[in-house]
């Protein structure tokens, strides 16, 4: 199914995947911590993956590694809302990665179109306040805090679990007064999840599209790929990409990753064999 996306005046049509390029304007986060924490870094990052060929920037400011420390309003409103406000002048839609009912308010103003929230709008004030933006939401499915998430996880069926997790999110959002047509949803891979868990969404991850939403898929560089294939966070090219090709194959509507160019051309080889 063909979805649009609408925000500030601005539309996003997911008749094929379509990439977020991931812009970490952090010191610490699991892959590319600190090398793109700077004001000139991230702006020249995010110019750079628009070319290649991404359609969205996720711009966060806060590490959701495992055991990653809270990090203060201030500290990561000094973070984003400079670079949204650059990337703002693009051709591109912008996603402010957070939690932060302010950040989300600041953000918006500064140019973000979408909200991508780890936490699926659960802290206080967060449902509210993405409502009152009437902006399309990402809710994404995490077991526990990034503090505890890999602490043995554990599900009676990961994929009726998250569904489950789901349906209540849907619902609390439509009750809050965000439209059904602004909800996204993220199944959350390496979020309080085992390898065995991770796979089992990979495998079947068309499940979730009986929500008649859009399907956010984030794998890119994850540490899935440590346990399946041994391999450094930099050595994880190879596994990311094969995840993208079967999320595209399996309809997923936005692909998160790091590696924009290489993943662009795994698309659009799908593409030409549709």
């Amino acid at each position: 199914m063909t979805y649009v996306l609408k925000s500030k005046n601005k539309t996003l049509e997911l008749s094929k995947p379509i990439i977020m390029g991931i812009l970490n304007a952090t010191p610490d986060s699991f892959s590319d911590g600190g090398q793109f924490n700077t004001y000139e870094t991230a702006c020249q990052h995010a110019d750079e993956m628009i070319e290649q060929g991404a359609k969205i920037i996720d711009i966060g400011g806060e590490s959701t590694r495992p055991g990653a420390p809270d990090v203060s309003l201030e500290k990561e409103l000094a973070r984003v809302i400079p670079v949204i406000k650059h990337v703002s002048h693009k051709d591109v839609w912008i996603s402010i990665d957070t939690s932060k009912p302010e950040v989300m308010k600041q953000a918006v103003e500064a140019g973000a179109h979408l909200i991508n929230d780890v936490r699926a709008l659960q802290e206080p004030g967060a449902l509210e306040m993405a409502a009152s933006l009437d902006v399309p939401v990402c809710l994404m499915h995490m077991q526990g805090t990034p503090r505890t998430m890999q602490t043995a996880p554990k599900y009676q069926d990961v994929i009726e679990d998250i569904a489950a997790f789901f349906e209540e999110r849907i619902k609390a959002c439509i009750d809050a007064g965000i439209k059904r047509e602004h909800i996204i949803l993220d199944p959350g891979f390496g979020f309080g999840k085992t390898l065995e868990h991770n796979l089992a969404i990979l495998k079947y991850q068309k499940e979730f599209h009986r929500f008649d939403s859009p399907v956010l898929i984030g794998l890119s560089r994850k540490s899935m790929f440590k346990h399946l294939l041994d391999r450094d966070v930099d050595e994880r090219l190879a596994g990311s990409l094969a995840g993208a090709l079967i999320s595209a194959q399996q309809g997923a509507h936005i692909i998160r990753v790091h590696d924009v160019a290489e993943t662009a051309d795994v698309l659009a080889v799908v593409e030409a064999c549709q």
